[in-house]
């Protein structure tokens, strides 16, 4: 280690790097600057630019801390109490996932269907229309407040079990001030949205990135996901699909006849999911789609 005279940010940084390299971290460079410049309060841009300063001694000590936090398996979003998602940055603490990227190609699908139908609509003369979206299982309303953003001819449901998430991403919507398109729902899966609906206050759009772990596969998880993040949020049941399963099950009376079904899973248990759904004479066009990195990952359907 450099004496204390020499900790400037340069050599803060490759130490950090050099240390979380050893303890076996996956991105090492990366989780340094992160967690500087949060301490610093600025960019990791803008830590290059400041190379040669030598942080407060006050500064030192916030950052080892969080050094030997996230060391020991604390993720850096939950540290910085923030991650990026589509471009937006989003509010997570332990009580909720944090969001990944595979749930970015998630809504990257539901937002190309949207616009290719509106522009086919335009193209026909037809009005336009305001879609109406459901996000179950919202958790930091990473998806709900992304489609509510980015899709402005849009009304979203956003539905969780826990009030700490709910909690969470209705800061995030007001965050980026789409509060007024989301109204937020407690409770298991769908069963807060009525059953009672006339096909027109159905939904055009579910989507969902419901628990799908297997209570094996939890057992089996790095320290940074089972020691951190909520199980509520991970656990779909003993074989992962239970829930996905219960979740499909309850979709078709909420969904407007062609509305559209986006699910992630996990590729243990996409399969079974996806062979419930072609064994329901309610859906159509039942898919197994694959992430960027080629894992079943998705299952997207079409409600008759």
């Amino acid at each position: 280690m450099p004496q204390a005279e020499d900790w400037s940010i340069k050599n803060l940084l490759e130490w950090t790097a050099s240390f979380f390299e050893k303890k076996g971290l996956d991105s090492p460079r990366l989780d340094a600057e992160v967690l500087l410049a949060r301490v610093l309060k600025t960019t990791r841009v803008e830590l290059f630019v400041r190379y040669d300063e030598k942080p407060s001694d006050d500064a030192r000590t916030q950052f080892r801390e969080l050094v030997r936090r996230r060391s020991a398996g604390e993720p850096t979003a939950y540290l910085v109490g923030k991650k990026e998602f589509y471009s937006l940055d989003f509010e997570v603490d332990s009580r909720v996932l944090i969001p990944r990227p595979e749930t970015e190609e998630l809504v990257l699908e539901a937002i190309e269907h949207i616009k290719r139908t509106d522009k086919a609509l335009a193209n026909d003369g037809a009005d336009s229309r305001v879609w109406s979206i459901c996000d179950v299982g919202t958790g930091s309303g990473c998806i709900a407040v992304t489609l509510a953003k980015y899709i402005p001819n849009s009304q979203v449901v956003a539905v969780d079990i826990s009030p700490d998430a709910l909690q969470i991403a209705q800061r995030n919507a007001q965050k980026h001030k789409v509060e007024h398109k989301i109204t937020f729902l407690e409770g298991d899966l769908l069963d807060p949205v009525s059953l009672d609906l006339s096909e027109e206050r159905r939904f055009d759009i579910i989507a969902s990135n419901p628990p799908y772990v297997s209570e094996s596969e939890y057992a089996r998880l790095e320290t940074t996901v089972k020691d951190f993040e909520p199980k509520l949020a991970l656990v779909g049941g003993s074989t992962g699909a239970e829930t996905p399963v219960r979740l499909v099950q309850q979709v078709p009376e909420r969904l407007k006849s062609g509305g559209r079904l986006f699910m992630e899973l996990s590729p243990t248990t996409v399969g079974a999911v996806a062979e419930t759904m072609k064994k329901d004479e309610r859906w159509t066009d039942v898919e197994i789609r694959r992430d960027f990195a080629h894992i079943d990952r998705f299952v997207y359907a079409v409600r008759k």
